[in-house]
């Protein structure tokens, strides 16, 4: 144990860099750093389990900062436990534009930071999947391969957002006795003392969600000790509610919300120096504390040789397992599936040739996780060879999140980023905006991470407009680095889960139909829907105009195709499952797929964005009904007759 006077030290020459990038880049936020100093030096200096020489060792704790506001805390830690992509300079950048310290830690911008936060709630919720992960991945290749805890600082913002209850919820349920969260229990917000908002007794709330809650001084180093390695024996997670003081130090801020979210100033930082004997000046950093700091994680210098000596003695399998690398030939099956349908003309809905999809994937994919928000009857994301995990089983691929969407997209972010997993997980489209934030993290981020949204558009029916998503597939093509797809059959559905499961850097969401589809597709020796858009019924001569369509909507407009030849108007159909891979092609092949002649869209969703491709686009431009499809489809025009009047008709004006 390091004596409580080096401790400090310690812990104060956290603060003041923390301090100090903060006035100078006059944005930021002291308070937290200044008040969880103790409790991140006693984890960090002698129980958490890093090596800054390799920073990717798969066998580490995890680490996440879920009151990401206070990233200078984090950012102080890297520095001085001596991660060589951060330098004292890079602190004296913090929050500068190009920085690789920025106001909220950021997934690959520095080693040592294991995923994004700043949403409030995702950085626990995230860590849920990481602790998952592990107990997983120890149930297959046991403890000499898998065995480390992940460790979270959350502040009360953090236990106040709804994501945090589902993804604690789901925690206590599976027993992840691995996860230990530190809650820096200061009672202050933005607005002023938590009590102003809530009344919450939180240690009775996680205990009643089955967590081991621990209450300490997070100023006291023994307290901080004893509760750490209490936590580490438990049968379940932890919550450590550290009573801090925010901006601790501070003789005119701390404890109030005026350290919170605002720099200290030159004048409240000279006098905390005062105030804790700090004789030294802005971002100097005493050399028997750095020296001290840096020596900190030689302790874990045995266990990294071990876990190599382990990793090599189980050989290439299980370096691609935790690489998240796909096996030789593990698309085998799904190019029998492509070419079975053509040959039986299958008509199923997308949704139903997802299924078909997975029944040829899992058994070839040994880091495939699936998982549904209490759907799978309906998302049709559970098939044979997925085995459910359990508290007293993790030797499983497959989550049942419960009705927990929020926390189902946070978890499996905590689960790709963790590594050994590639997870899916199902609900219906509609509701994807409960899961909106963690996609958009997953994007922000580019992990791999495979959204099965069911239930598409108005082919719901009698469900009604509560069920169907008019905006939706609008709003996530105007998301950047998310890819999604709505294919129209089993060839399209089958091309989309190959990009999706191949694709390491972006996110995606296959957008499935309730209702049956015909088989559109004739060929499938290449994947055309890695094109983004193609041809998929060309003119019989002369191309006069061309439809695009998705979904459940191309076969509509292969009909109308047919009709339209009748009246010797000669058009192509142009598929257009997945718009953002269309937009990153040549303008040459753009231009090939959409001709140059009239273009008019059609899909069941809002029309926003289509003017990009077409002069005439059909959609939907407001909320649903409830009625049967087919009834629908009609009364909004989603009809091949109604496609060919409007065709006619924009021929005549162009």
């Amino acid at each position: 144990m390091i004596e409580t006077t080096v401790l400090q030290k310690m812990a104060n020459t956290i603060r003041f860099l923390a301090a100090d990038a903060i006035n100078k880049s006059n944005s930021g936020h002291p308070g937290m750093p200044l008040g969880m100093a103790d409790v991140a030096t006693v984890l960090f200096g002698e129980y958490i389990k890093l090596n800054p020489e390799a920073p990717k060792w798969f066998d580490r704790d995890r680490f996440v900062l879920s009151a990401g506001h206070g990233s200078m805390l984090l950012y102080s830690l890297l520095y001085l436990t001596g991660y060589k992509d951060i330098t004292i300079d890079d602190i004296k950048d913090f929050r500068q534009f190009g920085s690789k310290t920025a106001g909220h830690p950021e997934y690959g911008h520095l080693e040592g930071i294991d995923m994004t936060t700043g949403p409030l709630g995702q950085g626990i919720s995230s860590a849920v999947g990481m602790a998952l992960a592990e107990r997983m991945i120890n149930a297959k290749y046991g403890d000499k391969l898998c065995r480390h805890y992940t460790y979270v600082i959350a502040g009360d913002g953090c236990l106040m957002e709804g994501i945090s209850e589902e993804a604690a919820s789901l925690a206590g349920h599976l027993k992840l006795n691995k996860l230990i969260v530190f809650w820096d229990n200061n009672n202050i917000t933005i607005d002023g003392t938590v009590d102003k908002a809530s009344s919450t007794n939180q240690l009775m709330r996680f205990e009643a969600m089955g967590w081991n809650t621990i209450s300490i001084n997070g100023h006291d180093y023994q307290e901080i000790r004893q509760a750490i390695e209490q936590a580490q024996k438990s049968d379940k997670p932890t919550l450590i509610a550290c009573r801090t003081t925010i901006g601790f130090g501070a003789p005119n801020k701390a404890g109030t919300s005026k350290c919170h979210g605002s720099p200290l100033g030159e004048e409240e930082t000279t006098l905390m120096r005062q105030k804790l004997n700090w004789s030294y000046g802005p971002f100097e950093v005493p050399e028997d504390s750095l020296q001290i700091w840096r020596k900190t994680q030689n302790r874990n210098k045995e266990s990294y040789e071990q876990w190599v000596k382990a990793a090599q003695e189980a050989g290439k399998e299980f370096h691609d397992f935790i690489a998240n690398k796909l096996p030789r030939g593990w698309n085998e099956a799904l190019k029998t599936l492509k070419q079975q349908a053509i040959a039986e003309k299958t008509k199923v809905a997308t949704r139903k040739a997802s299924e078909m999809c997975l029944k040829a994937i899992v058994p070839h994919v040994p880091e495939i996780v699936g998982g549904s928000a209490d759907l799978a009857a309906s998302n049709l994301t559970f098939v044979e060879g997925l085995k459910t995990v359990t508290a007293k089983d993790y030797h499983g691929n497959n989550i049942m999140y419960g009705i927990r969407e929020h926390a189902m997209g946070a978890i499996m972010n905590g689960m790709a980023l963790h590594g050994g997993v590639i997870p899916y997980g199902g609900t219906f489209f509609v509701f994807s905006d409960y899961l909106r934030p963690s996609m958009r993290l997953a994007a922000l981020m580019g992990i791999r991470v495979i959204y099965v949204l069911t239930h598409d558009s108005i082919g719901v029916g009698e469900d009604g407009p509560t069920h169907q998503p008019i905006e939706h597939l609008a709003s996530y093509r105007a998301m950047p680095n998310i890819l999604t797809f709505r294919p129209c059959d089993v060839v399209e559905t089958a091309e989309a889960w190959e990009i999706a499961l191949e694709e390491e850097h972006r996110p995606s969401i296959l957008a499935l139909s309730r209702q049956g589809l015909p088989q559109l597709r004739k060929s499938a020796e290449t994947n055309q829907t890695s094109k983004g858009a193609y041809i998929i019924s060309p003119a019989q001569k002369e191309r006069q105009a061309t439809i695009i369509a998705t979904g459940s909507e191309v076969s509509i407009a292969v009909e109308a195709q047919k009709q339209l030849l009748a009246e010797n108007i000669d058009v192509a159909v142009v598929s257009m499952p997945c718009m953002e891979l269309f937009e990153e092609q040549s303008m040459h092949y753009q231009m090939d797929v959409l001709g140059n002649k009239p273009v008019i869209s059609m899909e069941a969703a809002a029309t926003f964005g289509w003017n990009r491709f077409a002069q005439r686009t059909i959609g939907i431009d407001t909320f649903g009904a409830s009625g049967p499809a087919k009834e629908l489809y009609e009364h909004y025009g989603l009809t091949a007759e109604n496609l060919v009047e409007e065709l006619k008709q924009l021929i005549k004006r162009v």
